[in-house]
């Protein structure tokens, strides 16, 4: 399976309490080179501006600077975000900026994809917030540009919301025969059927049953385009919270930021004692899980992604 990680970045309010930016930036940055040093696949952002659950005027470092940043100062672990929201850059401008950062990584990235949904956000910065067709058009009309330039010397394309007239992006990323495409989301009539078609990765969320109702679904659509299902790995993206004991993990109760009692919050993401998280990620897996990307509940604390990496990740991958 594959072992990613969100790094503190803000999003999520994690930061509040460290004052200062510089001290804000070195705890992402060390928090990273841990992740590294633990042995996680793959390290990842979300591509926010503003905190939730409500805009709190709180740090939240921008998703593509900081991924960069991190390309320069890591070593082997791959670098992603979840996601890169399709209405926030030009597409031709996206192409650059994800081969410029698989050249700076040494060949390490993975390009998430997504149409977005954070309409504050979207109102905040002047991005017009279309109707869901149109958002998930932009993001299939952007996996073609994007995934056309990097492989061609120069790209023409003549769509709905992207018209380009011999676009060159140069230098082309160092993968071949790409980066990886990861397209999150669980929309049944829409986005799903962009994934069945374009994508390496899937990533959507919910309960194992619902979890499970989301893969019959791509795998419909996969089959109406002629794909095998088996190309795409299918991932999740829960948040995490371990502790030693059941104890612990009762006292600290919901860690949810959007209120969710703790039983349903526990229910949908991995929470527990290693061995309980063990359990629920094998669950998946059987379900054909090919990966995890977890955001850990305790940030800026480091107890949730040592014990992930060293209590969990070994049995699972044993």
């Amino acid at each position: 399976m594959i072992f990613g990680v969100f790094v503190p970045q803000g999003w999520k309010g994690e930061l509040a309490g460290i004052g200062d930016p510089a001290d804000q930036w070195a705890l992402t940055v060390g928090t990273a080179l841990l992740a590294e040093q633990l042995g996680f696949d793959s390290l990842w952002l979300y591509d926010h501006v503003h905190n939730v659950p409500v805009p709190s005027n709180e740090t939240v470092f921008e998703c593509w600077t900081t991924l960069a940043a991190l390309a320069a100062s890591t070593s082997r672990i791959r670098l992603g975000q979840m996601v890169s929201c399709v209405a926030y850059r030009n597409p031709a401008l996206l192409a650059k900026i994800t081969s410029t950062v698989d050249v700076i990584s040494g060949g390490r990235l993975e390009l998430g994809l997504g149409a977005g949904w954070y309409d504050q956000e979207f109102r905040a910065y002047g991005y017009e917030f279309p109707p869901a067709a149109e958002r998930i058009r932009m993001l299939r009309e952007t996996v073609e540009v994007v995934t056309a330039m990097w492989s061609e010397s120069e790209t023409s394309y003549d769509g709905r919301f992207v018209t380009l007239d011999r676009a060159q992006c140069d230098p082309k990323p160092l993968q071949s025969p790409r980066p990886p495409v990861w397209i999150g989301g669980g929309g049944e009539q829409l986005t799903l059927r962009v994934v069945a078609r374009y994508a390496d990765r899937s990533n959507f969320g919910g309960k194992p049953d619902e979890w499970a109702h989301k893969r019959d679904v791509l795998r419909r659509h996969c089959a109406e385009v002629g794909r095998d299902p088996d190309e795409i790995t299918m991932t999740w993206s829960p948040e995490v919270h371990i502790r030693e004991t059941e104890q612990e993990i009762l006292d600290d109760g919901s860690r949810s930021l959007w209120g969710e009692e703790f039983e349903s919050w526990r229910a949908g993401n991995l929470v527990g004692t290693p061995e309980q998280v063990c359990e629920r990620i094998a669950t998946y897996r059987d379900l054909g899980c090919g990966g995890i990307v977890p955001w850990c509940a305790d940030y800026p604390a480091d107890t949730t992604l040592r014990l992930l990496a060293e209590r969990v990740m070994p049995e699972i991958r044993t």
